[in-house]
């Protein structure tokens, strides 16, 4: 894979995780009621890590809800954050003609960092379905930075986490 192709690749993956990160993730009367799920698909990259799923449970306390709101709302934020980040990063990539291990070290860095500061939330979260969800969360990003072709990873695994998370990170 050519370093255009790679950078033109990392640019694109980050902007439809950005554009699935900017998608409504408030409360819809539609929406699934907390503690609930559908599984799912399995992923055929074999570094992602395992979806979560979660099962009904009872209402949270006000205290959680406010909680589970204010580290999802950080996690969304982190991601998209990110994923901004790798987007301008491929851009300056081509400027700088980078080489596309070079492009796969920065982005294996975006990642890690990522990786860091979703588990930083995870700690946070008070209700232990939300710690569970964020916990794997950051273990699939994890897969990622340690992914021998990050990149390719961002294209299969990371566009995918942003939907599961305003699908199943909720009160």
């Amino acid at each position: 894979m050519s370093g255009t192709t790679v950078i033109r690749a990392a640019a694109l993956v980050a902007m439809t995780a950005l554009a699935a990160g900017c998608q409504s993730t408030g409360t819809d009367e539609a929406a699934a009621p907390a503690g609930s799920s559908t599984p799912a698909a399995p992923s055929a990259d074999p570094e992602a890590a395992p979806a979560v799923t979660t099962s009904p449970v009872s209402s949270p306390s006000p205290a959680t809800a406010a909680n589970t709101v204010a580290v999802c709302s950080t996690v969304d934020k982190l991601i998209i954050t990110k994923s901004k980040e790798i987007a301008a990063g491929s851009a300056s990539a081509t400027r700088r003609e980078l080489t596309p291990e070079q492009i796969n070290a920065e982005v294996k860095s975006d990642l890690a960092d990522l990786a860091d500061d979703v588990r930083g939330q995870a700690a946070r979260a008070t209700d232990p379905e939300i710690k569970a969800l964020i916990t794997a969360t950051a273990k699939q990003i994890d897969a990622g930075a340690d992914s021998a072709t990050p990149v390719k990873w961002l294209s299969s695994t990371f566009v995918g986490i942003p939907q599961r998370l305003s699908e199943q990170c909720r009160v």
